[in-house]
């Protein structure tokens, strides 16, 4: 009997053993998490947001308080500057939600903003390239009230579809709760992301038809010139060949930005690195 009473005598002498114990594990659960260590990637598109985001603001300050700047065209540069603007605050959004306010709604919402945004800087590229095509091909007409009515439509269509593109993730088109129909844009669907690049490779092809028709338009007028001048002067060349190497540049400027990223988008497997996916994009 004295070693079990002298067992419990030393038991109730130290009871703050199993308190002390008890604390320490209360301590460990009230701790913060750790925080999540900073992807140099997501660094780099913070930074690359910024600059973005001030280059475009201070072309929307220029056309909108340059009252000369105010011709369909610079309507449509405008827009293309205003969506590259918005695309650039939503990977400034985009770095902060990601680091510092984490929720799926919030983030759902951040990537439903790029997509609308990225969509109408995309579109409205496209706008400008209908817009100089029929600048060209409607020379005659084109500062009439018509052509005026047809940027007013084309501005709405470009930042209307933009704008449903940009929903669908938010409206349940997503993959947070089916990892295996991710993309390698989380929380975008590969079906999502399939239908934003098919819809890329079609504004693209558009463009290429579209800039094709006004090579074909500058180098006409130009040989309509020297057969009135029945002769092609040096400046009347060199200005079609600088006309014509502008619109090689545009596009091919266009389609190295954005064709990488919609291939692999198409091709990618969200299983692959994600420095795969910052390649592309950036």
């Amino acid at each position: 009997m004295e070693p079990t009473a002298t067992l419990n005598e030393s038991s109730a002498a130290v009871p703050w053993l199993p308190a002390r114990a008890s604390n320490a594990s209360l301590e460990l659960a009230s701790r913060p998490p750790a925080p999540t260590a900073i992807n140099p990637w997501d660094v780099m598109l913070c930074v690359s947001g910024t600059a973005i985001a001030c280059e475009n603001a201070i072309v929307v300050a220029i056309i909108c308080y340059s009252p000369t700047l105010r011709t369909p065209m610079f309507v449509l540069i405008g827009s293309l500057a205003t969506a590259d603007l918005l695309a650039g605050l939503g990977l400034i959004l985009n770095f902060v939600f990601q680091y510092v306010i984490r929720s799926e709604t919030v983030s759902l919402l951040t990537v439903g903003f790029l997509v609308a945004s990225f969509a109408a800087s995309v579109s409205s590229l496209l706008a400008i390239t209908v817009d100089r095509y029929l600048s060209l091909y409607n020379a005659l007409t084109y500062y009439s009230e018509r052509t005026v009515l047809c940027i007013h439509t084309m501005l709405v269509c470009t930042w209307g579809v933009s704008l449903c593109l940009g929903l669908l993730p938010v409206l349940g088109w997503n993959c947070l709760h089916d990892r295996a129909a991710c993309s390698v844009v989380r929380p975008l669907t590969k079906s999502n992301v399939t239908l934003l690049s098919a819809s890329f490779f079609l504004i693209f092809i558009i463009m290429l038809h579209l800039y094709i028709e006004i090579c074909k338009i500058v180098c006409r007028h130009a040989h309509q010139i020297a057969l009135q001048q029945h002769f092609l002067t040096a400046s009347h060349y060199v200005a079609t060949k600088k006309g014509v190497s502008t619109l090689a540049i545009i596009l091919g400027t266009f389609g190295a930005s954005w064709l990488p990223f919609a291939i692999y988008c198409v091709v990618g497997d969200p299983d692959y690195p994600s420095v795969y996916t910052y390649a592309t994009l950036l």
